[in-house]
């Protein structure tokens, strides 16, 4: 046999996955799979995995391909990754790293025994696996309750062991198990979600209670559902009922002259220090605009209000502007949210899924028709929104557009249950995901978040809700939009949105510590 012939049958025996980044900072690398997760399709995306080389951390597509496959892999990929201005990824053997691991508590087909057993640990091991504890679900649609760690196995296995012995007498048992990205279907701000809604329903909840009063029965209630129910029964007779007709009285969202601003904000004047000096530093360039708000949900009152009336692009922020027409459409009657729709928004909002975004706007009747119901029946919420276009290939959506002040007046009227599916909004954006509010700031464990982020090779922002605990146990919740957007493409995609969420994270960080003195906050 021939040396070339020798060196392509080693060739062909080999194995390769294709890598997307390599860095030092795990972070990092999870905010960047996330991305990636955006842009691939779920049959690809669940092949993304965290390893570990040396001291840095990577995202490979675990393919175990031939050097002739992994080639057209490379290829295939790369044009999604071109059109979303990100680094092109290359292939590397299957070796010479290792795989990450977590701490598992159980696994099996019973998501309610999950969350009984997640309570128990959240509440018993503390802040320091509470914020990376998780419910994910596998293809088989097992739950495993995890606590994400991604450590290596050595010192994975000797935390699994004393959280064993602590957890014992509680009857849970633990082992390990590699990080193989899965879905995640309960978190911290599920959990604390769930902990609130228990609390007695608000005045605001779209349903009406009617009395049902005939001459033989005493006074009796019935519950109506606006999408669903059609007749009300007052004694003897029937009474037809429009979706209007039993729709909830509910105070309507202040439009944008009326939200109060509160005189000489101290903290509007620390974050526009705070971005002065990283514009004197080149941190931020010249080219580069930004749109803050902080607006105290308690006092009713706006504390940052930075070029809140200037259009931005909206990027994925504007998928619970769609959340909100497609339920709109649900209570009058038009649609229905079954359990695709369900699967599909949860996409949409947790894992910003663009394919399933694309799903929710043409049940809705395409771009224009969102554009037009939001504007119409919502008018006192959107003053500048732009919805026209889908979603494109590679996620490059630059034309869609909204105020920072939309997502405050939007985010207000939520945290108010002004809105059709108030519960079901605020669940969706409850989700976990990596936030650029709450995660990785030092904002305390416990705090409610409610949030969704847009990123594209122009943008890099977030919005949400937060509310942290006083130190007499109540919420003090606060709406926040941060905003950075360029004018050109940046020369390192993944720098410059790891450096941009990081300004955001820190701009939180300034109102929460501000809020902290001022509020008692925890």
């Amino acid at each position: 046999m021939s040396l070339v012939s020798t060196d392509q049958a080693k060739a062909d025996t080999q194995k390769y996955d294709l890598v997307f980044v390599w860095d030092k900072d795990l972070n990092s690398v999870l905010d960047y799979k996330e991305e990636l997760e955006t842009l691939f399709e779920p049959d690809t995306s669940k092949h993304l995995k965290i390893v570990k080389r040396d001291n840095q951390y990577g995202v490979i597509y675990d393919c175990n391909a031939s050097l002739q496959a992994i080639l057209k892999v490379i290829v295939k990929h790369g044009a999604v990754l071109q059109e979303a201005g990100l680094d092109q990824a290359f292939a590397v053997q299957d070796k010479g790293y290792h795989e990450l691991f977590n701490v598992s508590y159980g696994y099996g087909p019973n998501l309610d025994a999950m969350k009984k057993n997640y309570q128990i640990i959240y509440t018993y091991l503390g802040k320091s696996v509470g914020k990376d504890l998780y419910i994910e679900q596998d293809e088989k649609e097992n739950y495993m309750l995890v606590y994400r760690r991604n450590g290596d196995r050595s010192s994975t296995l000797v935390v699994a062991k004393r959280h064993g012995r602590l957890l014992r007498k509680k009857g849970i048992k633990t082992t390990i198990t590699e990080e193989l990205n899965n879905q995640v279907v309960y978190g911290e701000s599920t959990y604390l979600h769930g902990e609130e809604e228990i609390q007695p329903a608000s005045k605001n909840e779209e349903i009406a209670v009617l009395p049902t009063i005939t001459a033989q029965q005493t006074p009796s209630l019935v519950v109506l559902r606006p999408e669903k129910l059609k007749v009300a029964i007052h004694g003897n007779a029937a009474k037809a009922l429009t979706p209007e007709a039993i729709a909830p009285v509910t105070k309507p969202p202040k439009t944008t002259a009326e939200l109060s601003k509160a005189s000489n904000s101290h903290i509007e004047k620390k974050i526009e220090r705070y971005i002065k000096q990283l514009r004197k530093k080149g941190k931020i360039r010249g080219d580069e605009k930004t749109g803050w708000m902080v607006y105290d949900l308690n006092r009713d009152i706006s504390l940052v209000d930075i070029n809140a009336d200037q259009t931005f692009q909206a990027a994925s922020m504007i998928k619970p502007f769609l959340a909100l027409a497609f339920f709109h459409e649900v209570r009058q009657g038009r649609l229905i949210y079954g359990p695709e729709s369900r699967r599909k928004m949860e996409a949409m909002i947790q894992r910003s899924s663009n394919s399933a975004t694309n799903w929710v706007m043409r049940q809705i009747g395409g771009p224009a028709t969102c554009q037009r119901l939001l504007t119409r029946h919502y008018s006192n919420l959107f003053k500048q929104l732009h919805i026209v276009e889908y979603i494109p290939q590679g996620g490059r959506t630059y034309r869609n557009k909204a105020l920072p002040s939309d997502y405050i007046r939007f985010l207000r009227a939520l945290w108010n249950k002004e809105l059709p599916n108030s519960k079901e909004i605020r669940r969706l954006m409850s989700l976990p995901g990596r936030d650029r509010l709450y995660y990785g700031t030092p904002i305390p464990q416990g705090t409610l978040v409610y949030n969704k982020t847009g990123t594209t090779a122009h943008l890099c922002g977030d919005m949400g809700i937060l509310a942290p605990k006083t130190k007499n146990s109540e919420r003090f919740p606060y709406a926040i939009v941060g905003i950075i957007e360029r004018s050109s493409r940046p020369s390192n995609y993944k720098q410059w949105m790891q450096s941009r969420g990081g300004v955001i994270r820190q701009v939180s960080t300034l109102v929460y510590e501000d809020l902290k003195k001022k509020h008692t906050l925890l």
